[in-house]
């Protein structure tokens, strides 16, 4: 089997694509395979595919601008400057790897590669990793074979539902989860009830600035333990938050720190998980069974991530804070009235594991496998 997948933008696109790399490896013996990856130079796919030990094509592209700032107008013209030579490109590419199948994992970098691939008459897949369908699938959806969407609020917005299967989003191997106390000791931590809290892979002020202030309410009532990245970039900002609010955590019951590296058992020890609302970060929150605190950010395309969080909500997983509504306050008293009510969070932790895929990769290979062996 020889599979391309186009795969660029952001984590929640690249490690679904590495998921499926995965399996068509663990399924095909060595030599019966081959899996290549097209993305862009730039982009965080070139680092994340390569040492994952998979080969890789850069393409060149860029992403619209949503808005008409002179600056923009110039960015769109030089993303459609470089989309006009990425079907050429993207042909040439796949003409000398001769694929089974070519499958676009969402992102701009997928509209040159599947396209070419339909002219060439390969068959084509796509995989929204989000609640709510990007621009590239909604301009990919009728040319393509079949979609895998990760639930039903995506079946639903996609503009081809009768293509679509509810696969979920593929994790990379099995989340590897232990037994909550042991994971606090693994980590450092007492006996108590835990909070995880991240800003995203960037960081976000605004959340930290929020987080800083419920340490602060942590420290006053006791017993909590908290754990909370601030994101690259961002410890002088953090320092400068602690120092101005007055906030001195708890060295005993805090752990803070720039990013986690050991996520797996920080979301073991976890009860209670603070987040953004980005594909992979809700995957390894239901995969885990944790109750969450989703805080979708405003700015992401289309607003997914808003979309991403209320299907969450609505299946009672999650409660979500808007971008624009959290202040220090909010997220203080929302995190407070959960931390009092530990059977509220249990019944969370439980509906977010009935929304996880366990099985998403093996459901998407056998779906791949039906398409080029019909």
């Amino acid at each position: 089997m020889r599979i391309i997948i186009a795969a660029g933008g952001s984590a929640g696109h690249v490690n679904p694509g590495l998921a499926i790399a995965d399996k068509v490896k663990e399924v095909y013996p060595e030599g019966e395979s081959a899996v290549l990856f097209i993305g862009r130079p730039d982009g965080m796919e070139a680092r994340l595919v390569k040492n994952a030990g998979y080969d890789f094509s850069p393409l060149k592209m860029a992403g619209l601008q949503r808005s008409f700032y002179p600056k923009d107008l110039v960015k769109n013209t030089k993303a459609a400057f470089l989309y006009l030579g990425a079907g050429k490109k993207a042909e040439a590419i796949i003409k000398a790897f001769k694929p089974d199948i070519v499958v676009g994992m969402g992102a701009y970098i997928s509209v040159p590669v599947v396209k070419a691939a339909v002219k060439m008459g390969i068959k084509t897949a796509l995989h929204e990793s989000n609640s709510y369908p990007g621009m590239a699938m909604k301009l990919l959806s009728k040319h393509t074979d079949k979609i895998f969407t990760a639930d039903e609020n995506g079946l639903k917005r996609m503009p081809n539902p009768e293509k679509c299967i509810i696969t979920g989003n593929p994790l990379r191997g099995t989340l590897k989860m232990e037994d909550k106390q042991t994971a606090r000791e693994k980590l450092g931590l007492p006996s108590g009830l835990t909070i995880l809290s991240s800003g995203g892979s960037n960081g976000s002020n605004r959340i930290t600035e929020a987080v800083i202030a419920l340490i602060a309410r942590e420290n006053e009532v006791g017993g909590i333990n908290h754990i909370h990245s601030y994101g690259h970039a961002r410890k002088s900002d953090f320092e400068k938050m602690l120092e101005k609010g007055g906030v001195k955590p708890n060295p005993e019951r805090t752990i803070i720190k720039e990013y986690i590296d050991d996520m797996y058992v920080c979301l073991s020890a976890a009860d209670l998980v603070i987040s953004r609302s980005g594909a992979m970060s809700q995957t390894e929150i239901k995969a885990a069974g944790r109750a969450s605190v989703q805080i979708p950010w405003s700015g992401a395309a289309e607003n997914h991530q808003y979309y991403n969080a209320l299907a969450m909500e609505q299946k009672g997983a999650a409660i979500l804070i808007g971008d624009r509504e959290l202040n220090p306050e909010k997220l203080t008293e929302v995190v407070m009235r959960l931390c009092q009510t530990p059977q509220k969070l249990n019944e969370m932790g439980k509906k977010a594991k009935e929304m996880s895929s366990e099985h998403a990769a093996d459901k998407i290979l056998g779906e791949i496998l039906n398409l080029i062996n019909p």
